[in-house]
């Protein structure tokens, strides 16, 4: 390889991910991350779906209990609070 970043005849010029590529030996950048330029709006909206994530989790588990608390008041099971 000659080094050069001006990519050759009828290729555009390489940009830094691809020099840094080569230099690992790879033949095309790869995709371990990249550059976000405003990070904070994907973080955001991480915690914003990990707490949706949560609580639909607790709605679904305290849904489930609170019906079988219910059920088992009226009798459903063949015993309860009579």
């Amino acid at each position: 390889m000659s080094g050069s970043t001006d990519g050759g005849p009828g290729r555009p010029p390489d940009d830094p991910r691809s020099e840094l590529a080569r230099a690992r030996g790879l033949d095309a950048p790869s995709i371990d991350g990249g550059e976000d330029p405003d990070p904070d709006a994907g973080l955001r909206e991480e915690r914003f779906f990990g707490r949706l994530l949560v609580l639909m989790v607790v709605a679904i588990v305290g849904t489930a209990f609170v019906l079988t608390i219910v059920a088992i008041a009226m009798g459903a099971f063949g015993y309860g609070g009579h």
